[in-house]
């Protein structure tokens, strides 16, 4: 019997090329793992050859397959390679496109594995500086993937000199040659360096106790390969923090109303659901959630900062003096009130009481956030063709950024709410100039709302 011996993919391929040309059966084939120190393949040279076959062609798929499928640690591997090829090459034109076939199946789930452990070996390799400077990392695969899986090193760190070291075999790339090498032990690997240290810092600050799933880790990623990761020495000690840190986490959450807005519910739901809303702090000293007022089939919606003080005991958005100056406006631009449908974007008012009085004092940029699920359940229903944003809270709340409305204002602007968004002053700002500035700016303020007009009557 003649002994064949191959060591890689290459070998083996060139050697199932010769045994396909001699019409060897897959029955008259024995193979063995080179990597125990034995021959990978062995036939009876001495059995008759019917005939040579004079051109192979093999699939190209099968090729890469057959590639990947080489890494999988299991002597039978080879074995069941040849068996799917020499079937290809019989006239099983289609086997590797059925799913349903158990050679198949099988070389599938090897690819699977692998390439799920090169994966794994491009996420969690660790390297430690040493003296030259070189980056060394010592990892244990759990197939055979060092050669096929160092070139994605090279192109990741190719500006560095580095080597990784595995039991089997080892990688070496010195910013000129990729080299291989026998494996090594884990003891050849440095010991800790200040990357590392920073690299612990890092992770230990990023570690999300919240969505900590220890199941979930070892599934990922076997206890036997933590002796890999540096920050495998932090997880244990992390987990056991977590409910403290979750419960601190929480403690500096950002708040939301969105729990509180039902889905798909109708303006009348929305307007009776927001007495329950507790998204924020503000529910816990006004008087009332102020919801949004006019038809739902409104063409525009215009948008304020938030309810004043007689809105907030009335429940009505702008009735208070910015409301009736807002009157004032639209009646001078032509536009009839009841067309819009008109709401703010935090629903309760934020004061600090001086006496008998309590004076305004503008949302934080959280309330803001923590309403936006209102209006947008608003915008939603309404669909407006228009959004006119009152003032710079309004604007920044729709627009998600800071606006400028001296250099914004009266311009169609683009939103992905609506066809067109105008953005202007809140009736509010007015009412704050003296008598002289008030009446220039009032009548800027209807040249803004006059854009409007052709909108309302169409």
């Amino acid at each position: 019997m003649r002994e064949v011996v191959s060591e890689s993919f290459e070998q083996w391929r060139d050697q199932a090329r010769n045994l396909l040309r001699q019409s060897v059966p897959p029955d008259g084939v024995h193979f063995v793992d080179a990597a125990q120190g034995q021959p990978m393949l062995a036939f009876p040279t001495e059995e008759k050859i019917s005939f040579v076959r004079q051109a192979i062609k093999v699939p190209r798929e099968f090729l890469s397959l057959a590639q990947t499928v080489s890494c999988f640690r299991d002597s039978s591997r080879w074995a069941l390679l040849y068996r799917v090829l020499w079937r290809i090459i019989e006239g099983e034109f289609y086997l590797l496109q059925d799913h349903a076939d158990p050679q198949m199946r099988e070389l599938r789930l090897m690819e699977k594995a692998v390439r799920r452990d090169i994966h794994k070996m491009r996420a969690f390799v660790r390297f430690r500086e040493a003296p030259g400077p070189v980056y060394i990392a010592w990892y244990r695969p759990e197939h055979l993937i060092v050669l096929i899986n160092a070139p994605f090193f090279v192109r990741r760190f190719g500006a560095m000199n580095w080597s990784i070291l595995t039991p089997e075999a080892s990688a070496y790339w010195d910013q000129k040659e990729l080299r291989f090498g026998p494996g090594v032990n884990r003891d050849a690997l440095p010991q800790n360096d200040d990357i590392e240290d920073l690299w612990l810092t890092y992770y230990s600050s990023i570690f999300n106790p919240a969505r900590a799933n220890y199941a979930a880790m070892i599934a990922e990623m076997p206890a036997s390969h933590w002796e890999t990761l540096p920050e495998s020495k932090l997880i244990r000690p992390l987990l056991r923090e977590a409910e403290q840190r979750v419960m601190s986490m929480a403690s500096r959450e950002t708040p939301s109303a969105r729990p509180y807005v039902p889905v798909s519910a109708s303006l009348e739901i929305l307007s009776e659901a927001v007495h329950q809303c507790r998204g924020c702090d503000l529910h816990e000293h006004a008087t009332q959630p102020v919801f949004g007022v006019g038809p739902a089939s409104a063409k525009i919606m215009m948008i304020g900062e938030q309810p004043g003080d007689q809105e907030d005991r009335e429940g009505t958005p702008f009735i208070g003096p910015a409301g009736q100056l807002l009157n004032q406006a639209l009646e001078a631009a032509g536009i009839e009130r009841n067309h819009l449908y008109i709401t703010n974007a935090v629903k309760h008012f934020r004061f600090e009481t001086q006496g008998n009085l309590r004076r305004h004092l503008s949302p934080t940029g959280d309330h803001l956030i923590a309403c936006r699920p209102w209006l947008e359940a608003e915008i939603a229903h309404v669909q407006p063709k228009i959004i006119v944003c009152l003032g710079a809270s309004a604007a920044q709340t729709v627009m998600g950024r800071g606006v400028r409305i001296h250099e914004e204002r009266g311009k169609w602007l683009p939103t992905h709410l609506s066809q067109r968004l105008l953005v202007t002053v809140h009736p509010s700002a007015l009412l704050r100039m003296s008598m002289g500035m008030r009446r220039q700016e009032f009548s800027r303020f209807v040249g803004d709302l006059q854009l409007l007009h052709e909108e309302v009557v169409s």
